[in-house]
């Protein structure tokens, strides 16, 4: 049954490359689950669905939505997009499986547990180094423990650990209106790939106790039945995404964190006054403003919804954003609220086989990091004139966050 005629896709107007999407996408999700929950962007060429019911399935379906062709909408629109090879979220089963199971033992909830002194003395290190009077909450703070501990995981030495950050920076920034990456950006890809490569062969030659000597070490199943270690490449590419999904994600969140917390200062007060509510804010940042917004498949098949059909071969863009946002599934959903009864499965990590690998790590490292807030600031203020989002393609948030803690 077709719920898309009348105003239809005629009213709105998406385009994930503009100002209106980096700054504030949320009216625009709403359009498009209210009036074309089944989207086609004639400009781009892709068909996006936004609507709980669809995009929770679409993300479980690697059979009809395969990963394989790429992940960000560039990759299938710029002719000069560079489309990483041989990353697990480009694959599907059989050989996502096989690879993911090399990684999957690193990321237990159990082995995380284990790692949580670590964190905590990196977050509090970070917080040390902050001058609360005035300071930037994602320069100063939020960007820079994330990207400290997962490159410490994989064995990169100390001096090139916050370089990594800043080439991740250039290789996701976009200028508005253009969906391609900059000259800088490009270079800074390489830069990353050619530095990570340089350390596997140094790991295989001065192994230690990280996971790139650990992945270096391992075997995997080919599909044609033989068993090889991973190459240097195969090993500099999973670093590569590691590196940057536990970057990016943990950033994105406290930054947001500090500003709807601002915005929100009861909530704040509750928290501190009882932070076993800490786990359920993490979960409402990233259900209300997650650093993820969308993920990209390619349609194997022909797909029928809502009386359209999605045609087989086409990019389709799975809006996690602005499902988490749909009000046919959780009650007045642009509210923000740390004490929520969640209901349905928090997008904001993913579903199905693509969930995030670092799921547990991204919340270890979010609870100890608005612990360590909760005493660093416990009454603050943003100056939302100095407020700057990120331009980038799938990674929402801000870029700058100006905070001014009260006196104590």
């Amino acid at each position: 049954m077709s719920d898309q005629s009348g105003a239809s896709e005629e009213v709105v107007h998406f385009d994930p490359f503009s100002d209106e999407f980096f700054n504030d996408p949320f009216e625009t999700y709403r359009r498009l689950r209210d009036h074309a929950p089944v989207y086609h962007s004639a400009q781009y060429e892709f068909w996006a669905l936004s609507r709980y019911e669809d995009v929770a399935p679409a993300m479980r379906d690697h059979e009809t939505y395969s990963s394989a062709k790429g992940v960000t909408l560039d990759h299938f629109i710029d002719p000069n997009a560079m489309i990483p090879e041989g990353v697990i979220i480009m694959m599907d089963p059989p050989q996502h499986t096989r690879m993911r199971a090399l990684v999957n033992k690193v990321f237990t909830p159990r082995a995380i547990a284990k790692l949580e002194p670590m964190i905590r003395n990196v977050v509090e290190a970070t917080a040390r180094h902050v001058d609360v009077s005035s300071f930037d909450l994602v320069e100063d703070f939020s960007a820079v423990f994330p990207v400290e501990i997962i490159t410490t995981m994989l064995g990169v030495p100390p001096d090139g650990r916050q370089q990594i950050r800043h080439w991740l920076d250039a290789l996701l920034e976009r200028e508005p209106g253009n969906v391609s990456i900059t000259a800088a950006g490009r270079e800074a890809a390489v830069d990353m790939w050619r530095y990570y490569y340089d350390l596997v062969i140094d790991k295989r030659a001065n192994p230690a106790d990280d996971m790139i000597t650990r992945l270096t070490e391992v075997e995997v199943e080919r599909e044609d039945g033989t068993h090889t270690r991973l190459d240097d490449m195969e090993i500099a590419a999973f670093a590569s995404l590691l590196g940057g999904a536990g970057a990016e994600t943990v950033t994105k969140l406290i930054a947001s964190a500090g500003v709807l917390f601002a915005r929100h200062q009861d909530q704040w007060r509750m928290l501190r006054e009882d932070r076993s509510l800490i786990p359920a804010a993490f979960e409402e940042l990233l259900r209300y403003e997650g650093p993820s917004q969308y993920d990209i498949r390619w349609s194997n098949t022909e797909v029928e919804l809502h009386g359209k059909v999605i045609p087989r071969h086409k990019p389709v863009m799975l809006i996690n954003g602005s499902a988490t946002r749909d009000e046919r599934v959780f009650a007045d959903p642009d509210r923000f609220d740390i004490t929520r009864a969640h209901s349905g499965h928090n997008l904001g990590f993913g579903y199905g086989i693509h969930s995030c690998l670092g799921a547990a790590l991204a919340r270890m490292e979010g609870r100890v990091a608005l612990d360590v807030l909760l005493d660093l600031i416990p009454e603050f203020d943003v100056d939302v004139t100095g407020l700057r989002r990120v331009k980038m393609p799938n990674v929402f948030g801000w870029g700058s966050v100006p905070i001014r803690a009260a006196p104590r």
